[in-house]
């Protein structure tokens, strides 16, 4: 029977397995971020679909990290020139050519960092905006799933997946599909990449703030805008990166 209880049964050795196979990788990746941000950078977070999840973790929250930034598909129309019926098109993130536009839209500074996430890895935005982040000497951090991205075609013209392309690569311990709790007539349903690229996100931020920590520097962090003194502290960190940081509604 499928039931909550099961899946919370099913999550618990995920989430176990991604701390003990990926701990090599976030600390890599933890390298990468926290001497970008040292010198100046930002972290650009990217993800398409339900990936926009863990950009969303990572970005604009309390107890993160403030030199970041989300960018999105619904960026081509909130900061560019698109028009809004574009968004409707279900296979918009299958097109290299919005990774342009995504690109000049986030208007990176070399010290910049990459983090793009994406379950299957294949898709046309997703490997086309890791290629011009490679290609203009950004380090870039992938979160997949290796499984998936394993079995199943790419999408770019290239023939590279997302993974491919990466200075790090975090596996999300997703399976194939996804979803966790196979169904009796085929399929299955309850989906965990989001779960644990939440997870990933908040590995990745500890062990971040822990190099500043080490390095003897106070780690630019969000307080929640909700306790008191919270707006005054958060503006005067964002205040540091005038210009840099997107933060929208």
């Amino acid at each position: 029977m499928i039931s909550a209880q099961r899946y919370a049964d099913a999550v618990r050795p995920v989430l176990d397995r991604l701390v003990d196979t990926q701990a090599e990788a976030v600390d890599r990746a933890a390298d990468v971020i926290a001497g970008g941000l040292r010198a100046g950078g930002v972290l650009q977070a990217f993800g398409a679909g339900h990936s926009e999840a863990f950009a969303a973790e990572l970005v604009a929250r309390a107890g993160g990290l403030v030199p970041t930034n989300r960018l999105s598909l619904h960026d081509l129309v909130l900061h560019g020139d698109a028009p809004r019926d574009v968004l409707a098109d279900p296979k918009l993130e299958r097109d290299p050519a919005v990774a342009h536009q995504l690109y000049a839209l986030a208007a990176p500074q070399p010290e910049d960092v990459f983090v793009v996430a994406s379950q299957s890895g294949i898709n046309g935005s997703v490997v086309e905006l890791a290629a011009l982040v490679r290609e203009h000497g950004h380090p870039l951090i992938a979160v997949t799933s290796v499984e998936h991205t394993a079995r199943v075609a790419p999408r770019h013209p290239s023939g590279q997946r997302l993974a491919d392309l990466a200075d790090v690569v975090l596996d999300n311990g997703a399976p194939y599909g996804d979803a966790l709790l196979p169904l009796e007539g085929g399929g299955a349903v309850c989906a965990v990449s989001s779960v644990t690229a939440a997870l990933l996100a908040q590995l990745l931020t500890a062990e971040v703030v822990r190099r500043f920590h080490q390095a003897g520097e106070v780690p630019p962090i969000y307080l929640s805008a909700n306790v008191p003194g919270g707006d005054e502290h958060n503006l005067a960190l964002e205040s540091r990166y005038a210009g840099r940081l997107r933060r929208t509604a």
